[in-house]
């Protein structure tokens, strides 16, 4: 079963001098279940193609399908409850809400759907995350390595 489809996906930023093409052309498809990765160098359109594919910005021409859905014939409040839904991006640099805690930062999305907790499933989440005992601590907490600070 096809889960992603991406047909003829091109991204122009910029006319004339200052036109850079980001993406051009790119055709693939992805199974459920299957794995896959996007590697290249520096500037090649990874960010771009994974920004085009999770919603995050719109092409200058192509088609990207999710579950049978032309995401980008979504109007801007629907493509945005589509990423708070069915898509999960993880940043390099995670951009996190800094004045959210760990808890707050993963319930977010929930809480704008206005959506219940299950605090089970969220208590797993955190245990897996290794963030257990810092769920409470700010997104700038939590790369300290001296863990006896907060004990002091």
């Amino acid at each position: 079963m096809e889960i992603l489809k991406v047909e003829n996906l091109s991204k122009i930023y910029g006319e004339g001098g200052t036109k850079v093409v980001a993406l051009d052309d790119v055709s693939f498809s992805v199974e459920k279940g299957e794995f896959v990765a996007i590697v290249g160098a520096s500037g090649s359109g990874k960010s771009t193609l994974l920004h085009l594919i999770g919603g995050v910005d719109r092409p200058t021409s192509g088609k990207v399908f999710i579950d049978g859905k032309d995401i980008y014939k979504f109007s801007d409040d629907q493509l945005a409850i589509f990423r708070r839904r069915q898509v999960g991006l993880i940043y390099q640099f995670y951009n996190l809400i800094p004045i959210l805690n760990v808890e707050e930062n993963i319930l977010l999305p929930l809480n704008l759907d206005n959506r219940d907790v299950d605090k089970k499933t969220l208590d797993e989440l955190v245990s897996v995350l290794g963030l257990k005992d810092r769920r409470h601590h700010l997104p700038n907490e939590l790369s300290r390595t001296d863990n006896n600070k907060e004990h002091q």
